[in-house]
């Protein structure tokens, strides 16, 4: 058996996990949630005590148990530990009365569903969901050339020199390494890009929250997974994603051929920031004087 075969099959192994990792929606990230009960508090009363397995026979060679011997009471009450006086608690002086907090006026919104309904969202999975689907499609036809090229040199192996075979192997496993190398960048240039995108929606839909929060009264919004009961006119989450439809209806997404890493350390991202400032910085327009009414004659 070669020895290339071992070394090769585990890196491909681990390309493919990272592979198949990289298939994850980027989306998931950011909403907590509701369901199973991973919130629940299981008190150990409630557990069932372990199963304990009982003899079929009489036990040999049992120990015979042997009556108490009587306990000194002196004794015991040695055994109990002395109660140690503690150090006097320092006074605490009385706080001055400080303003009431505002009475609540509660808001209830669905991040993961306004994120299904942003427009943004949707532009940002589709580029990227293709991107890892084709770095999946790309592994798994260079794992196809790894096997062929081991089930060459094991047919080969018999007319070849011992020199020639090793050559064989270590050309195979810096193909594997290049491969791997390859592979794992890729990916990091994906995620990157998803963290691109999804950050820049993410800064907007805080805005956006506090905006709508704001006209409707609101001064405080829960999570709605984490509420078990709110009315239909507390939510806002349709109202927040119409609103970052409206204003962020799509997103930069980075190039397949770009790293996000060395494109932000040239300072040339045109993210959402970007164009905000442009906006800001430009200079307002010059409008021109009406000009005056033309003098009629009588």
């Amino acid at each position: 058996m070669l020895r290339s075969r071992g070394a090769s099959a585990l890196v491909a192994a681990v390309v493919l996990s990272c592979v198949s990792a990289a298939n994850s929606s980027v989306w998931a990230q950011g909403a907590a949630s509701s369901g199973g009960n991973a919130g629940w508090f299981v008190p150990k009363t409630a557990q069932p005590a372990p199963a304990t397995s009982t003899p079929r026979g009489p036990a040999r060679n049992a120990a015979v148990p042997m009556p108490a011997a009587p306990v000194d009471s002196d004794e015991t009450q040695s055994q109990t530990p002395p109660i140690l006086p503690l150090p006097p608690v320092p006074p605490s002086p009385d706080i001055p009365r400080g303003v009431a907090p505002p009475v609540p006026v509660i808001g209830v919104i669905s991040v993961p569903d306004v994120m299904r309904l942003s427009t943004a969202a949707q532009q940002a999975e589709h580029v990227l969901g293709g991107r890892r689907d084709e770095l999946a499609r790309e592994a798994q036809k260079e794992q196809a050339g790894w096997r062929d090229e081991q089930q060459k040199l094991q047919a080969q192996a018999k007319n070849m020199s011992s020199d020639q075979i090793q050559q064989r192997e270590r050309h195979l496993q810096e193909r594997v390494i290049s491969a791997q190398r390859d592979f794992r960048n890729r990916n990091r240039i994906i995620q990157e890009a998803a963290q691109v995108s999804l950050g820049q929606i993410e800064r907007e839909l805080v805005q956006i929250i506090r905006q709508v929060a704001g006209s409707r009264g609101m001064n405080l919004v829960l999570h709605r997974e984490q509420v078990a009961l709110s009315q239909e006119g507390l939510d806002i989450t349709q109202q927040v994603a119409d609103q970052l439809n409206k204003v962020l209806p799509t997103v930069f997404i980075p190039a397949a051929n770009v790293d996000p890493e060395v494109l932000a350390k040239s300072g040339t991202m045109p993210t959402t920031a970007d164009v905000e400032r442009q906006q800001q910085e430009a200079p307002a327009p010059v409008v021109a004087p009406a000009a005056p009414p033309a003098a009629t004659h009588h």
